[in-house]
């Protein structure tokens, strides 16, 4: 068993095409010894944004702190407050954006792409 507190993780930034004030930590992964499953912590600053994008796995998302929008593949838009929980589904256009003047933090796990 691990426990870690979010401080105890580096935050970088996320460089990704369509991007923008996004900062992501890895909770917990490979390095904590969980080879299957990945908890990762978003921050969007305001203004800023995930990209527009699918991928073929699917993930949890859950509201953390702040206040956030989901866009859907459609272009609907959704407020997003603490204590909401998002399932996206595998190849499923979404993005997460924050219109607002506080950080919206969000946790999303997946299972792990490269996962034997």
């Amino acid at each position: 068993m691990k426990v870690k507190p979010d401080s105890a993780v580096p935050s970088a930034c996320v460089d990704a095409e369509g991007a923008k004030d996004v900062a992501m930590q890895v909770l917990i992964g490979p390095d904590d010894g969980s080879r299957a499953i990945i908890m990762r912590l978003f921050t969007v600053a305001p203004g800023g944004h995930t990209p527009y994008h699918t991928h073929d796995f699917e993930h949890l998302v859950r509201v953390q702190a702040g206040r956030g929008v989901l866009i859907d593949a459609a272009g609907e838009k959704r407020e997003l407050s603490v204590g909401q929980n998002v399932f996206v589904a595998p190849n499923e256009k979404h993005q997460f954006a924050n219109p607002f003047g506080e950080p919206f933090q969000f946790t999303c796990t997946i299972l792990n792409p490269e996962r034997s």
